[in-house]
């Protein structure tokens, strides 16, 4: 592995009423529903302390996703000029790391946790989960 690669193992998935991107929110505010985390067992110990009520930074690999796209209309608009992705939350990007923020709803059981409001698709790996801390001294 040279030193510019990076090797990704997702740690769940999505579960999501949300199976088409086109019909999808472009952000959890604007309509998204809940949605399941299921977590592979090997992480099990990690999802430990999490609690219901929290809000959590979920990031996902959006896997469906055109990574050679650099330039985008924002929010899909073609009446507003093209602009580099990276000044866009455009799913399309060279490595489509999804970032949503969300509450944690229920706790089905260690692995299985419902958050809202989540514009992931069905099936979205997720890669990583993190609190928000609303004060960065928190950390």
């Amino acid at each position: 592995m040279s030193t510019s690669d990076f090797i990704l193992r997702p740690i769940g998935h999505v579960e999501s009423p949300l199976r088409d991107r086109a019909a999808a929110p472009k952000q959890g505010y604007e309509g998204a529903p809940a949605a399941w985390l299921v977590f592979d067992p090997a992480i099990r110990d990690a999802l430990r302390d999490l609690q219901v009520g929290e809000e959590v930074i979920v990031l996902t690999w959006l896997d469906r996703s055109q990574r050679d796209i650099l330039r985008v209309h924002p929010r899909s608009d073609r009446s507003q000029p093209k602009r580099g992705v990276f000044s866009t939350r455009s799913p399309d990007r060279p490595n489509p790391i999804g970032l949503h923020r969300v509450k944690i709803i229920s706790m089905a059981d260690p692995l299985r946790i419902e958050v809202e409001p989540l514009e992931a698709l069905h099936l979205t790996p997720i890669i990583d989960l993190k609190p928000v801390l609303e004060d960065v001294s928190d950390a």
